[in-house]
């Protein structure tokens, strides 16, 4: 069996697999802030699915920059405590020390979106999320894009007035995330009426990001996803579909914009398909 696991912010979500094209029962619980309290509990998490069959390997996703040997993360505004701690290795021990890889959690579940998801059928797709913080990863021809240390468009300045940021500019997630919202409101973004006018003006902001995103990834598709644009109340993809064809007059031939589809489980099914990757077949756990 290879185990799956999507380690986000707020959540984290662990299943196992037996042949890559699906995954069993998945585990969801609250992601730990403490790296060591979330080593406790993927210990005895992953007890009970061990009670099927050995692990033999790993597929992790997880928030924030990763490392260049993609051992570890590097920076981290949510998960502090998990900075530059051996991720990799400590999980290869909960597993019995078998071959863990890690990648982004926003890179698989726009993976999993181009497989099994809204993104089926185009070359080139780009995946955006705005949850807790803003993340997006390009898609081509079914595979993860290749990059020196990953993408990161939620850092791109959207305000050089910085009339949010605290830097002398302001980042696109300074401006639309759960995050900042509540920063900026004092309350959860779920307790915002649809029909408060925020909704339109972060649809805005998202727009021209989402025109950065064209002008440098020039994908055939967008899609959507996290619980700030498929949740409710939510960034409606009219709104921001109507923002970005305003932002985007004279160019002749926009990308075409869609929710995810695969909820809260995009990550799983993007491990999936990074696991045919690295392990080609579940590999069998022998005793020497």
């Amino acid at each position: 069996m290879i185990a799956l696991f999507d380690i986000g912010g707020t959540k984290t979500r662990i299943a196992v697999t037996t042949d890559f094209k699906k995954f069993g029962t998945t585990v969801v619980f609250d992601t730990p802030k403490r790296f060591s309290d979330a080593l406790a509990m993927y210990a005895s998490h992953l007890r009970e699915l061990m009670r099927d069959g050995a692990i033999t390997g790993a597929i992790v996703g997880i928030r924030g920059p990763l490392s260049t040997d993609k051992s570890t993360i590097v920076s981290e505004t949510v998960l502090t405590d998990w900075v530059e701690r051996q991720i990799q290795k400590e999980i290869s021990l909960l597993c019995g020390e078998v071959p863990v890889y890690l990648e982004n959690d926003t890179a698989l579940v726009g993976l999993g979106e181009a497989h099994y998801g809204a993104g089926q059928g185009f070359n080139i797709m780009a995946y955006h999320t705005v949850s807790t913080g803003v993340g997006g990863v390009r898609i081509v021809h079914g595979a993860i894009d290749e990059a020196h240390t990953g993408f990161e468009p939620g850092k791109q300045i959207i305000d050089i007035d910085a009339t949010v940021g605290k830097y002398g500019e302001t980042t696109l997630e300074e401006l639309i995330s759960g995050a900042a919202i509540e920063k900026r409101f004092g309350k959860k973004p779920y307790e915002i009426s649809q029909g408060d006018p925020v909704w339109d003006e972060l649809a805005h902001h998202f727009a021209i990001g989402l025109k950065n995103t064209i002008l440098y990834w020039s994908p055939d598709v967008i899609v959507l996803g996290g619980s700030m644009v498929v949740g409710v109340p939510r960034i409606l993809l009219s709104d921001i579909d109507r923002h970005v064809r305003e932002l985007m007059v004279g160019f002749p031939a926009l990308p075409l914009l869609k929710d995810a589809t695969l909820k809260n489980l995009g990550g799983l099914y993007g491990a999936l398909v990074l696991g045919q990757k690295y392990f080609g077949e579940i590999p069998v756990k022998t005793t020497p």
